[in-house]
């Protein structure tokens, strides 16, 4: 018999649950398994690399300014301009992107993908686990998460021209300034909140959550919480850093496995594995080998690799986050949705010392260098670390392309919630309920899964769960509608 979650609701992709008993009827094993595939590494193949930082956007309509930035990041190479030798301008306009992209894929994720499972608990209806809950319950709130993703969008169309795969970046810099009347546009709230107005409810979102933790802390503190490693970017210090660092990866006891090395390095420490059961591969350290080298990312592993943050009120944020937690490193699943938060009141930290820069609004904008074969950008997207790589013939076509993405970095980690939470669902008695389907949802929610970008295709999340007995039958069939 098959399990069908049809869809799993507020992810994004398509993928399918598996979960095996053994003998005794406990559970043996559970596996995420993406079965969709679409090839975007080939088919990019034979372009002409300038046409790569607008061809990657359509991964995906989420997160399409970090594959945009990625792309470009590596462009910059293939014409001989290094990150740090942009044009100032430049380089401060690609940040206001990449900080409004940053902020509105937080809001809308935490605003209407996980808030219901927060305020309406796992158990929950599926019915009434959604954005239109959550306005019938906190409609201030709603409001104002509506409001802080809406202010993302508009720095993402101001830059770029339109809000969903725009065009800003060009080889060596970006194509067009920002204006006075623009800049305006955000700083006097007259027709969208100002940017102090954001600075200010991401303070009250963050006490939100942290009330929330107060209260329900053993949850919090067990629910689908194992030892991992974590991987990130970092700045000077070890400062947190979005847009242009370093790879630093810690253990799960914040021991260092990847010291600040040099992002365009990164093929030398890591590896890929696949899984006959999965098109979405596994990335590792090879020092660690591939049972002891994968690493979450994303906002909870920036959190845990980051010695502080460059902005004040966030920094703050973090240290409170830390003192909450009580241990050097945090490896609860929950806790993402916290330090999302924080992350979120750094990029409107960020947002606002932009666009009070005059030099925002400089028209020196591209620098030229001498051509080169090759090119890598990475970046953190709000998913976590993301990487471009390409190489390109004398005529400038890409010859190869290779991407790996969030999602990918937090395969495992998935792989692990979704058995976490199997063991503790049917330990007692093996079958499948409502109640645990909506924890498989939470688990694999936590993430921000973006499984289009994953597989590099493109859709609706549809999920298939299926329960097998230690013969290999299905054992149970439940749909939902």
């Amino acid at each position: 018999m098959k399990i069908t979650i049809d869809p799993v609701t507020r992810v994004e992709g398509h993928g399918r649950v598996t979960i095996h008993l053994n003998d005794a009827g406990e559970v043996e094993n559970a596996f995420f398994h993406i079965v969709e595939f679409r090839g975007f590494e080939r088919f990019i193949q034979g372009r002409p690399y300038w046409e790569v930082p607008v061809l990657v956007q359509r991964l995906c309509g989420i997160c399409p300014v970090s594959h945009h930035l990625a792309a470009a990041k590596a462009v910059d190479q293939i014409v001989g301009v290094d990150p740090g030798n942009l044009p100032p301008a430049a380089e401060k306009l690609r940040r206001l992107l990449h900080y409004g992209q940053i902020f509105q894929s937080h809001a809308l994720h935490f605003f209407y993908l996980a808030s219901p499972d927060l305020l309406f608990g796992m158990e929950a209806p599926a019915a009434i686990r959604n954005v239109v809950g959550v306005a019938g319950l906190d409609p201030e709130l709603a409001r104002k998460g509506i409001l802080m993703r809406k202010f993302g969008q508009e720095i993402i169309r101001a830059v770029t021209g339109k809000r969903i795969h725009g065009v800003a970046a060009v080889p060596g810099g970006m194509q067009s300034t920002f204006t006075a009347t623009e800049r305006d546009y955000f700083l006097n709230g007259k027709d969208i909140p100002s940017i102090e107005t954001m600075v200010d409810w991401s303070l009250e979102m963050l006490q939100f959550i942290a009330h929330y933790h107060a209260r329900n802390r053993h949850l919090l503190d067990t629910f689908a919480s194992y030892p991992s490693g974590h991987l990130g970017l970092v700045g000077k210090s070890g400062a947190l850093e979005l847009y242009h660092g370093r790879l630093r990866a810690i253990n799960h006891l914040g021991e260092i496995t990847l010291p600040d090395v040099p992002t365009d390095a990164y093929a030398r420490y890591f590896s890929e594995g696949v899984e006959r059961w999965s098109y979405m591969k596994f990335p590792y350290l090879k020092s660690l080998g591939r049972e002891q080298g994968w690493n979450r990312v994303g906002p909870l592993a920036r959190m845990n690799i980051c010695n502080f943050i460059p902005t004040p009120l966030a920094d703050h944020a973090l240290r409170e986050f830390r003192a909450f937690a009580g241990t050097e490193v945090v490896n609860h699943t929950m806790y993402t949705h916290w330090a999302r938060l924080i992350e979120m009141l750094h990029c409107a930290e960020m947002l606002r010392e932009l666009l009070t820069d005059p030099e925002l609004m400089s028209t020196e904008l591209v620098a030229t260098g001498k051509p080169r074969h090759e090119g890598i950008g990475i970046i953190e997207a709000p998913r976590g670390t993301l990487t471009h790589h390409y190489q390109v013939d004398d005529k400038g076509m890409i010859t190869k392309c290779n991407l790996i993405v969030s999602t990918t970095h937090n395969n495992e980690a998935m792989n692990r919630a979704v058995r976490w939470v199997a063991h503790e669902a049917l330990h007692k008695q093996p079958e499948i309920t409502e109640g645990m389907l909506n924890k498989v949802e939470t688990a694999i929610r936590a993430y921000d899964p973006c499984l289009s970008c994953a597989t590099h295709a493109l859709g609706k999340m549809r999920l298939e769960a299926e329960l097998y007995d230690a013969n290999g039958h299905c054992i149970q069939t439940l749909r939902r509608s």
